[in-house]
């Protein structure tokens, strides 16, 4: 008997595919940092390794933030192959391709007051400081390289050319392995090593990148499109939504930041507790957000083709996929704390407490795996503005006034509490918005992105 999937699910396949290899290349920079950190701590000096785990934290937020460029660019580049505008898929790369070149520019001429005040801030030994800035301000130097990969990611992505993406990812990691065992075991360069071999790994990936992009370009638009890059209306909008989603991201960050620093307020021993757990929703994050990566290129796509029917069918199929690996993880963890935790410490006094906390990663695991697929939907249809208004308000409304009861009780139950209303305000505003997006003439509210 010959089976065939319903029309309006038989994108289901290209779903999967999209969201394992964003999966991957999501974990792309932080992995980055836990290589350097692996061949750092067998050597003898201990510094070596807490200065590049600092660093490296420092980074992993920079580039997180920063992601809003990969965001926008796939969900305009998947619009704009749903409407088969060549030229507007070409423009997208040019125009995005500027923007994280001049941000990139603007992060290293000011390396050094981020890199100062990042360590003041994390507020560590003299040696350890010392050691953590060489690792910086070599690898800083990559930050080019990493925003125009994470365009080029974007930009494939939003074409659904998903073996570029794993092939830059598979460079990127095979090449920073190698560079660092040449460079910190071979050459003794230690932390300037590590720094150095990520650069280089960055800027490796991006030559792959760009030859893949040359097969793709149609050479024969380029200079009729050069001449449109500077569309006043498109960069306009252009910036819009990267601000928009850069809103977002940031709202999400600091929410976490706040968190952390609230946890910090009511003890070592709770800071301890609310960091590994933290790391369990980070992991979560990762994975969830390449299932939401994979809804915005389809949303997109779909958007572009006017196949509103097929919306939520893949809303319906992101968010159970996303649901069910959420909720699986936040199982594990409660079921098994001790087997979970035991992975990240060795310290006793704090995995002990850590079963009487582990039932808030259900709630705010299973709210936030629907809030990112919804949050991937809207950048996918490039409503950024809803998604700056939904970020905000779940941070105003949802998080910071439970959050100040929390800290006023010296409660970590309500702090919990206050990520968890954090996270479903974000979804329910969202959902709420939704409807208007479904109806036909919906799309003639989009802004002008394509405009020549």
């Amino acid at each position: 008997m010959h089976f065939s999937l319903p029309e309006r699910y038989d994108f289901l396949n290209r779903f999967y595919r999209l969201a394992t290899i964003n999966i991957l290349s999501g974990i792309m920079v932080p992995l980055a940092g836990l290589v350097d950190v692996a061949f750092l701590g067998h050597l003898t000096e201990i510094r070596h390794l807490a200065g590049v785990i600092l660093a490296t934290i420092l980074f992993d937020y920079l580039y997180r933030v920063l992601k809003f460029i990969r965001s926008s660019t796939n969900g305009m580049t998947a619009q704009a192959i749903g409407r088969d505008d060549l030229d507007g898929v070409l423009l997208i790369g040019l125009r995005s391709g500027l923007i994280a070149i001049a941000i990139a520019f603007l992060i290293l001429s000011l390396q050094y007051p981020i890199g100062q005040l990042g360590f003041a801030v994390l507020n560590t030994t003299t040696d350890v400081k010392a050691a953590g800035l060489t690792y910086f301000y070599a690898r800083i130097w990559g930050a080019p390289a990493v925003l125009v990969n994470y365009v080029l990611i974007g930009w494939f992505f939003g074409q659904e050319k998903n073996f570029y993406v794993l092939l830059m990812s598979l460079v990127i990691n095979l090449t920073n392995v190698g560079l660092d065992y040449v460079m910190i075991n071979l050459w003794g360069w230690e932390s300037f090593g590590a720094g150095i071999a990520t650069m280089c790994s960055q800027y490796l990936g991006l030559v792959v990148g760009l030859i893949a992009a040359g097969f793709l370009i149609k050479w024969s638009r380029l200079g009729n499109c050069l001449t449109q890059v500077w569309n006043w209306q498109a960069l306009k909008a252009t910036f819009a939504l990267n601000g928009n989603i850069l809103i977002r991201y940031l709202a999400f960050i600091s929410t976490l930041a706040i968190f952390t620093n609230l946890s910090a307020g009511m003890g070592t021993q709770v800071l301890a507790e609310n960091g590994l757990l933290l790391q369990i929703v980070t992991l979560c994050v990762f994975i969830i957000q390449g299932v939401g990566h994979a809804t915005q290129s389809l949303s997109g796509n779909f958007h572009g083709k006017g196949q509103a029917g097929k919306l939520i069918p893949l809303l319906l199929v992101a968010t159970s996929a996303s649901l069910s690996l959420s909720v699986s993880v936040a199982i594990i963890s409660i079921l098994f704390p001790h087997q979970v935790f035991s992975l990240l410490t060795n310290h006793q006094e704090v995995t002990q407490n850590l079963a009487d906390y582990t039932t808030w990663l259900l709630p705010v695991l299973g709210f936030a795996s629907i809030a990112f697929i919804l949050e991937g939907y809207f950048i996918g249809i490039t409503a950024g503005a809803t998604l700056r208004n939904s970020s905000l308000s779940a941070i105003a409304i949802g998080f910071i006034p439970v959050g100040a009861i929390a800290w006023y009780y010296h409660s970590n139950h309500i702090l919990w509490l206050a990520l968890t209303i954090y996270m479903l305000t974000s979804l329910i505003i969202l959902g709420l918005q939704l409807p208007k997006t479904l109806q036909p003439q919906a799309a003639q509210h989009q802004p002008v992105i394509y405009s020549r």
